[in-house]
């Protein structure tokens, strides 16, 4: 087996003094020039549209995407690539469409604020919470349990140093940055991390077909497991079953992940304008279509060529790049890998210090403050945040099946995210009460759904609970006989059209989203 050598070394140290130094020049402001809330949390607002779709490339395939994907692609095939295409690729192109121009309309901060302008402060506040909650205690730790699975497998570092080395380079990144530093690095990473994805496959793939080129490699591979090339898998499948793919558990989650979540979200609430976060998103579309495959592709490659070295089916990415992969070029794409972890820590640990910062400290601890200490609090909140996931890391490394764990402990509050937020944008008699009710509903109902129907599929659960936090939406608003509310006229004279450029790329992703279902159905 091949290691980490001196080049390797080299290289992955170098790469970081190189990210490191352009995340700080990035942020850099003028001499007398104090840093504002809106510096530090939304980038000053000026944010250009390949910097946010890059961007939100690099925070998701850094972690839970390509290590945690391919864990489930080694065990399952290719199904898990419904992430990416009904996942990620149709319902980003949605919220810029329909999303988008409310949230930057009303020149939010957060999603916790567009609940409290269209809702009230009860509605905000309980989802906040519910936010912190879910960012902290799955987001975050499964990001460093994913990142330290990373080094251990690739250089050696045990599971609770890489854990307390990713939180302190992240600690350090966020604390000078903010969402400036990490939205620019992001577009450095994204690009290493598809070139050393893609070469990850091509080799990988050359491997299978014993050196006789990578289409005699795929034909090989189709041929040894033609039962993982399938994106359709049966109703009782226990992670991946149709009915949650094509039936609305995989829709919903997706739509709270790219449309509802300060996570993600937060980018394009940082674009100069409506059209730069529009494009912005339309371009992560299409580069998802690309990086599906280097997420999906090297975990079948993996269970054929190396099933006795993967004890655990999220090390199948990192055992391919120290398998195949030379000295120098592996230093750099596990570079990548890591610098682009610290990216989706980044980014988590900024926007669960701006949910805790903007809509919990100035609203109910102390709501007199000035602009700098708000960037202090911003600072304290990330550095508690990453220390809790650090503990925590470890714990959820023993358990495996890292990507399972993100997507089912999620699912616990994305029916509640997704119902309060699409009722509340696009029907004008949803009542506050209404969305209250959803809110706190979401838990108690999936827990006893959990525990009534052990054997339900996380994403039939899911789909489940959004119908019934929907009837309970419906029927305490038709209750409460008001017609519409007074907040839901916040928004009202939203405009919807877009550009034709815009449409004609909405148009292509779902054209070749079909034709991809239609070709490995």
């Amino acid at each position: 087996m091949n290691s980490f050598e001196a080049k390797d070394y080299l290289v992955f140290l170098g790469y970081f003094i190189v990210v490191l130094s352009i995340g700080i020049s990035v942020t850099r402001k003028p001499k007398g020039h104090d840093r504002t809330a809106e510096d530090f949390f939304l980038a000053s607002r000026a944010l250009p549209w390949w910097i946010i779709g890059a961007s939100m490339i690099a925070s998701c395939i850094s972690t839970e995407g390509i290590i945690g994907m391919n864990g489930t692609a080694f065990e399952s095939g290719i199904a898990v690539i419904s992430y990416t295409w009904l996942g990620a690729a149709i319902p980003i192109i949605i919220v810029s469409k329909f999303f988008l121009p409310a949230f930057l309309k009303m020149k939010i901060y957060s999603m916790p604020e567009f609940l409290e302008k269209r809702f009230d402060q009860r509605v905000s506040t309980g989802m906040g919470i519910f936010w912190l909650l879910v960012y902290v205690f799955v987001n975050l730790t499964s990001i460093l349990a994913l990142g330290a699975v990373t080094l251990e497998q690739v250089i050696g570092i045990p599971i609770v140093f890489g854990v307390i080395g990713l939180a302190c380079f992240s600690a350090v990144y966020t604390v000078y940055g903010g969402l400036t530093s990490v939205a620019w690095t992001d577009f450095i990473q994204v690009g290493v991390l598809i070139l050393g994805g893609i070469a990850v496959t091509l080799l990988g793939l050359d491997r299978v077909g014993d050196g006789q080129g990578i289409i005699t490699g795929f034909t090989t591979l189709m041929h040894n497991a033609p039962e993982k090339f399938h994106t359709v898998l049966n109703a009782d499948h226990h992670e991946l079953p149709w009915t949650g793919v094509f039936c609305g558990g995989l829709f919903i989650t997706a739509m709270a992940y790219w449309g509802c979540n300060q996570y993600i979200i937060q980018r394009a609430l940082a674009a100069k304008n409506i059209s730069q976060a529009q494009y912005g998103l339309l371009f992560a579309a299409f580069l998802f279509l690309i990086v599906s495959i280097i997420i999906v592709l090297p975990g079948v490659i993996a269970s054929d060529l190396y099933p006795e070295m993967v004890l655990k089916r999220d090390q199948a990415f990192p055992v391919l790049i120290r398998e195949l992969l030379p000295a120098g070029p592996t230093g750099l794409v596990v570079a990548a890998i890591i610098a682009a972890i610290i990216s989706s820590l980044n980014s988590m640990t900024n926007s669960t210090a701006t949910i805790f910062t903007m809509d919990i400290y100035r609203k109910f601890l102390k709501k007199k403050v000035t602009q700098k200490e708000l960037v202090l609090v911003g600072r304290i909140v990330s550095a508690v945040g990453l220390i809790t996931a650090g503990i925590l890391a470890p714990i959820v490394v023993s358990q495996g099946r890292l990507f399972k764990f993100i997507q089912e402990y999620t699912g616990f509050v994305t029916p509640g995210f997704f119902a309060i937020f699409i009722f509340g944008l696009f029907w004008k008699r949803c009542t506050s009460t209404a969305a209250l009710t959803a809110a706190l509903s979401t838990i108690p109902v999936s827990i006893i759904l959990k525990f009534t129907f052990p054997g339900l599929a996380f994403l039939n659960r899911i789909s489940i609970t959004f119908l019934v936090l929907s009837a309970l939406i419906v029927l305490t608003s038709v209750l409460q006989k008001r017609v519409v509310t007074k907040e839901a006229l916040v928004y009202s004279n939203i405009n919807y059209k877009s550009s034709l450029p815009l449409n004609i790329g909405i148009f292509l992703v779902l054209g070749i989203v079909a034709a991809l279902y239609l070709l490995f159905v």
